[in-house]
């Protein structure tokens, strides 16, 4: 599904996308790998067990990426110009592997731009949810998007 235009969008829209991941393993490893984190909670197992979690956490860059990746298809998959910034970023509940997540996008402002009338700048507010309907991640989303030519 194609993203939407700028003027395509109302604040209080809400989308629950579809698509859902559950993290494995490899995925927390190569991420963590990737961008060099050494995090022990994240890639050694014995320090993970002697941890007050017992078990790997899942390294929380990888669930920002991994929400915020869920949701363009609905949102802004071939009408962004640019995203202009994150902004209050939270992580309350950790992730564990084989955790199954999903996200979902809610407008909470919208701004026409001054200097480009064919596009605007959108707030998206972002949440991610385990399998127990948790709030794992939450961030807002500035975006700048097209407006579509036909409106």
């Amino acid at each position: 599904m194609a993203g939407r235009y700028f003027n395509q969008w109302q604040i209080g829209d809400t989308i629950i996308h579809e698509i859902r991941r559950t993290v494995t393993e490899t995925d927390n490893l190569l991420f963590s790998v990737m961008t060099h984190n050494p995090q022990p909670l994240h890639i050694d197992a014995e320090a993970a067990k002697a941890s007050e979690f017992g078990q790997i956490l899942v390294n929380g860059t990888f669930t920002f990426a991994l929400m915020v990746g869920l949701s363009v298809g609905d949102t802004t998959l071939g009408t962004l110009v640019a995203n202009l910034g994150y902004d209050k970023l939270v992580m309350p509940k950790p992730v564990f592997l084989g955790d199954t997540l999903r996200a979902e996008t809610e407008v909470i402002a919208l701004k026409e731009s001054k200097s480009r009338p064919d596009a605007g700048v959108i707030t998206f507010l972002h949440r991610c949810l385990n399998q127990h309907d948790e709030v794992v991640c939450s961030c807002e989303r500035a975006a700048l998007l097209k407006r579509s030519e036909s409106a």
